[in-house]
Parts: structure tokens; C-alpha cells; sequence
């Protein structure tokens, strides 16, 4: 009888344990990132867009950047003498390690309203997705 105990016990211990290390580790390794705040994605904007932040630190503000790290620094040389561009992010979705907002885009020649973009959460920091990041390049000219 006592080896069954100690059989049934064991049995408890470890599903006790599988079921903490389901809870702390792969359950809440695949749960959803705290919605980004507005601030945080323009954040983001404004960094990818700023002539005084290099290409390098660039890249790493988009999804797969290091692929068009090139047209990331062409679009920085063309924005030396273009002007301030600012953004408002606005209607932000966000589902799992996507969101999805509405951007007004306020440049030198006037503003672009409601302009959808698309970030994800890589690694806990919010990156433009490939596609944002090319639409933007793609305004600057430096289509990917």
C-alpha cells in the first residue's frame, strides 16, 4: 500500500509541477503583448523618419529591415534637406502581436490622413511590419 501512495503522490507532485511550468512558461510565452500605447507606435515612426538616426539603428525598428538597409539610407539622405515629417497615430487595434492603427502623416507639402499601418511585436519592442516600413520608403521614393 505505501508504494502505491508514494506512486499516487509522485504522480500529484508532477502534474502539479507541469502544470506551473505550462503556466509560467509556454502558455504565457505565447500570450498576447500589452497593446501598444499611440505614443509608442509614434515613436517609432518618428525614429524611422528622423535624417539624424542612422540606417543601422533603423533596421532594427522594422520587420526584416536589415534586407533594405539600403533604401533605408537613401531615404535618409533625401530627408536631410526635405523638412520635418510628424506623425498621429490614432484607432489602434491591436490582436496578439499585431496592431493595426490609422496614421495622419504631416510633412512639409501638407498632411496625409488616415494612412492604415501595421506593427508586431517582436521580442517585446513594437516594429513597423515589412509592409509599413516599405509604404513608407516607398513615400521617400526608396520603394522596396
Amino acid at each position: 500500500m505505501f508504494a502505491s501512495t508514494t506512486g499516487i503522490v509522485r504522480t500529484g507532485v508532477i502534474s502539479a509541477f507541469a502544470a506551473v511550468a505550462i503556466l509560467t512558461g509556454g502558455a504565457m510565452a505565447a500570450a498576447d503583448a500589452p497593446a501598444p500605447t499611440p505614443g509608442q507606435l509614434e515613436s517609432t515612426l518618428n525614429q524611422f523618419s528622423d535624417p539624424g538616426v542612422a540606417t543601422g539603428p533603423k533596421t532594427q525598428l522594422m520587420v526584416n529591415g536589415g534586407a533594405h538597409s539600403g533604401n533605408i539610407d537613401r531615404m535618409n539622405q533625401g530627408l536631410q534637406n526635405y523638412g520635418h515629417v510628424g506623425f498621429t497615430v490614432s484607432n489602434v487595434q491591436a490582436s496578439g502581436d499585431t496592431a493595426k492603427a490609422q496614421v495622419a502623416i504631416v510633412s512639409p507639402h501638407g498632411t496625409m490622413p488616415g494612412v492604415p499601418m501595421t506593427w508586431q511585436n517582436t521580442a517585446g519592442k513594437w516594429e513597423l511590419t515589412e509592409q509599413t516600413g516599405c509604404t513608407i520608403l516607398a513615400m521617400s521614393m526608396e520603394p522596396c
